[in-house]
């Protein structure tokens, strides 16, 4: 088994060693998998859901190693500690929520008198998740919960700059002995995911547009479903009767949490050029106050770049801007502390379409803030963009917010707040343009993902007039 270096985002040292599973041993697994899902479906739900509790219990029993190796993976601590809280959360309401989201059994009159609908389902037999480093754990677990309660069975590839919290993640699953014989994780890099794609039922992947399109090239080529969660550059639209306190706070939180890698990090600021100049004052006065996380990993709000690939790009970009005439009002450069890089918190202005800045994805603590002289201004620029995640727009006046938010070409619109599909599961939303396909993997559309629906039509005794 070939083994991968990986690197501490901390200390910028290579001190972890990972497995990297080829191609047979992932069929070898999927294979098994596959062997066991028939069973896991006909044991009933109620029994699909008592395994998936006890898995949260053995979550919480493993919480200080998962945390642990959490923030060996990412750097950052309240992040990881917020992570399994909502993990386990999400596990109970996935449990109380599935009775009446997979209750699709009811039997009607058809159109035709004589004949009776009654409606089943079968689950993909296995489901294939790869997902991203910036949240482990959460975004390893938020479709494998709701497609292991419909049935399936779940395959898992990790991140491989974050894998190490796999170990005590495995463990917890060691604890449920039915659960644990339908899901598995593999270790590994792009191949490992790869292998993933080419025995999978359906797929459901979180990362890069570059990668996501060779996933969704690849499943249309086997024929297979293919969820994808990708890249966003999220705007905010700041109207001229805006609170600017709200506004300042959301937005300072929604573009520097986790050190602004998020798919849904507020990415970029349209102003009203009436409130313009407070608005930033404020936003810069919030954002100086924010302080790296080193060297005490517990303290401080901003963490570590985690992907050593992310470095240069963030590099790349802040030169980019700044040689093009941008301002930084705050931060602007990539530190190195203890060997670890940090963004530090940085607003921009003098912002324009040829800064790559304001145009591609970002995925770090920066934040580029644009005068409008209009509504309509922002948002005709808040869509002229090639992603379409999420967004937020500020105003007192709901009724004008809502109208805003209805032209907005993206899957969740936060209103006077930022970033709330991080916090809100049961509003249904999808991915606009190059930031995501498929179905929602929040609300009830999340768990029909995983099922294919059957219709049983029964004639109750009629001879059918259409015979011959």
């Amino acid at each position: 088994m070939t083994l991968l270096s990986i690197r501490n985002p901390r200390t910028g040292q290579l001190d972890f060693q990972l497995h990297c599973m080829d191609a047979a041993q992932v069929a070898d697994v999927a294979a098994t998998l596959k062997q066991q899902q028939s069973r896991w479906f006909t044991i009933g739900l109620d029994k699909r859901i008592a395994e998936l509790r006890m898995f949260a219990e053995a979550l919480a029993q493993q919480k200080q190693a998962i945390i642990t190796e959490l923030c060996q993976d990412t750097g950052r601590y309240q992040e990881s500690v917020l992570e399994l809280d909502v993990t386990i959360s999400a596990i109970e309401r996935w449990c109380q929520q599935a009775p009446q989201l997979l209750n699709i059994n009811a039997t009607t009159a058809g159109q035709i008198p004589f004949l009776q609908i009654s409606q089943g389902y079968l689950p993909y037999p296995l489901v294939g998740v790869i997902s991203p480093w910036n949240f482990p754990l959460l975004l390893s677990l938020v479709d494998a919960i709701p497609a292991l309660l419909a049935g399936s069975a779940v395959i898992l590839k990790p991140s491989e700059v974050t894998s190490r919290f796999s170990q005590p993640l495995a463990k917890a699953l060691q604890q449920c002995q039915q659960l644990s014989q339908v899901f598995r994780i593999v270790t590994g890099d792009g191949k490992t995911g790869a292998a993933v794609c080419d025995v999978a039922d359906t797929i459901c992947f979180t990362g890069s547009v570059k990668t996501g399109r060779l996933v969704a090239e690849h499943c249309a080529k086997r024929f297979i479903p293919a969820f994808l969660e990708l890249g966003g550059k999220d705007p905010a639209i700041v109207c001229d009767d805006a609170n600017i306190e709200t506004a300042a706070k959301a937005i300072c939180w929604g573009s520097m949490v986790n050190a602004g890698q998020s798919c849904m990090s507020i990415e970029r600021a349209y102003v009203h050029a009436d409130i313009y100049d407070a608005f930033v004052q404020r936003l810069s006065q919030l954002t100086a106050g924010l302080q790296h996380n080193y060297p005490d990993i517990k303290q401080g709000q901003i963490g570590p770049i985690i992907a050593a690939s992310q470095v240069e790009l963030v590099k790349h970009q802040l030169s980019d801007a700044i040689a093009k005439g941008a301002n930084c009002i705050t931060g602007g450069e990539v530190v190195n502390l203890g060997g670890g890089d940090y963004c530090q918190p940085t607003i921009l202005t003098n912002v324009t379409m040829d800064m790559d800045i304001l145009t591609k994805e970002t995925f770090a603590a920066t934040l580029a803030v644009v005068k409008v002289a209009s509504n309509d201004q922002a948002i005709a620029l808040a869509n002229d963009s090639d992603y379409g995640l999420s967004a937020a727009v500020f105003s007192q006046d709901s009724a004008k917010a809502q109208a805003i938010a209805e032209q907005l070409q993206a899957g969740a619109i936060s209103i006077n707040d930022a970033s709330l599909t991080a916090l809100v599961h049961e509003a249904e939303k999808q991915s606009f343009k190059l930031s995501g396909l498929g179905g929602s993997r929040m609300g009830a559309e999340s768990i029909r993902r995983f099922i294919r629906k059957k219709a049983y039509i029964e004639n109750t005794g009629v001879a059918s007039p259409w015979w011959f």
